[in-house]
């Protein structure tokens, strides 16, 4: 029985001795989490970008399909001006010669 209670005595000496952790070992922790953020906040820097710039170009785009719309819009009343344009000056040609041969 004493080699049983002298055996239980050592386990909890042993639990109860406090396990701290080295200078050496707290630096390579350091040094791993260091590296691991110079790897993954370049990468997360780099998206970042694409997704603002991809946003940018979205909205430009938008920006220029409504831009081509109402240039076609304008062309299109453009040559509506300039078919009134020829009729009204046709019938002005059409009046004159009328008002110069009746004379």
């Amino acid at each position: 029985m004493n080699d049983k209670s002298e055996l239980l005595e050592q386990y909890d000496a042993e639990q109860k001795v406090e396990k701290n952790l080295d200078f050496r070992f707290l630096l390579l922790v350091y040094m791993v989490m260091f590296v691991a953020f110079l790897i993954i906040l370049p990468k997360i820097y780099i998206k970042n970008q694409i997704y603002y710039m991809s946003r940018d170009i979205n909205k430009l785009y938008g920006e220029y399909s409504i831009l081509k719309e109402e240039n076609r819009v304008l062309k299109q009343n453009l040559e509506n001006i300039r078919f009134k344009n020829q009729n009204i000056r046709h019938d002005l040609y059409r009046l004159i010669f009328l008002h110069v041969n009746t004379h």
